[in-house]
């Protein structure tokens, strides 16, 4: 969002500055790329720990117990990186 402000110079013109919340706001097509790819990945972590998890002809063959402890190490994994990527979200925002 845009403000305008008005002010008296000696040339009485119209000045437009940018909001402050809008400046952290924005982020370069790097950031926004590395954030889509961190999602991805989240999301491809967690699907794939609960493939493992629940597809009883998972094409590995293991043990069921293995089996539950490999799917929730990865989804635990998923979350992990999904918290730093929310920490490193704020941390390039301020």
């Amino acid at each position: 969002m845009l403000l305008y402000i008005a002010h008296k110079d000696s040339d009485s013109r119209r000045v437009m500055r940018n909001n402050p919340d809008e400046n952290h706001m924005k982020k370069s097509p790097k950031e926004r790329f590395l954030l889509i790819i961190g999602m991805l990945f989240f999301v491809v972590y967690l699907v794939l720990g609960l493939i493992i998890i629940f597809w009883k002809g998972f094409p590995i063959d293991m043990e069921p117990k293995f089996r539950i402890a490999f799917g929730v190490l990865l989804i635990v994994y998923s979350f992990i990186r999904f918290i730093r990527l929310l920490n490193s979200n704020k941390d390039s925002d301020a």
